[in-house]
């Protein structure tokens, strides 16, 4: 494989599990955060720190990328996946701070729905991106890849089941406005997550 010859200072997969693990452990925090009852802000703090984080990695993708002569897939996919993997935690960030700016301090039972689903796609795709740098893991990879997907299936519903419920019970237009954009941005998580798993899926059929 390629990534046997990969010069260490330019480890790509390594990187890429960098980012990963950012968004794992944000996913994480942010569970930890809206299922209490009441908002745990120190969670929230900690997506917020995690995120400039993993700017730095991704930055670090894109420095290596362009001194690369040698990449161990299209520079292209280096290119997407980086930029996914790294969305994935800028929209987390920004529903923490939408959180924040709204004074949200009872978190509705919806959210920690979302909040559960968006942890269990960041670890699946933590799955697919480690088993990147070997063909051998392909099955799991691609088994990874389905279960994102499934799982983003399953925040469209989540979605229009929170919306029904929050324009039929909730009778103040600013917090309808408010949790509106709430839930679609977490569903929105689950798109950027289904997005990565789409890329990781392109580069496993490449170079199979």
């Amino acid at each position: 494989m390629l990534f046997n010859f990969f010069p260490k200072d330019a480890n790509f997969f390594e990187l890429f599990e960098k980012q990963s693990l950012y968004n794992v452990q944000a996913a994480e925090a942010f569970r930890i955060a809206v299922s209490g009852g009441a908002l745990n802000t120190e969670a929230l703090s900690k997506v917020v720190k995690l995120e400039a984080e993993a700017d730095q990695a991704a930055h670090a993708v894109i420095m290596h990328l362009n001194k690369s002569f040698i990449t161990p897939f299209d520079r292209e996919d280096i290119h997407s996946l980086t930029k996914a993997l790294d969305d994935i935690i800028d929209m987390l960030n920004t529903i923490s701070n939408r959180l924040n700016v709204y004074r949200i301090t009872d978190v509705k039972k919806n959210l920690v729905e979302f909040a559960l689903v968006i942890e269990s796609a960041a670890k699946a795709i933590d799955t697919a991106v480690k088993g990147l740098k070997d063909m051998k893991n392909y099955d799991l990879v691609m088994a990874s890849c389905m279960e994102i997907s499934r799982l983003e299936n399953i925040s469209d519903s989540m979605r229009d089941t929170a919306l029904a419920g929050l324009f039929e019970n909730e009778k103040d237009p600013v917090v309808i406005i408010k949790w509106k954009e709430l839930y679609e941005e977490a569903e929105t998580v689950l798109d950027i997550c289904a997005d990565a798993a789409h890329v990781v899926e392109s580069i496993m059929i490449k170079q199979a």
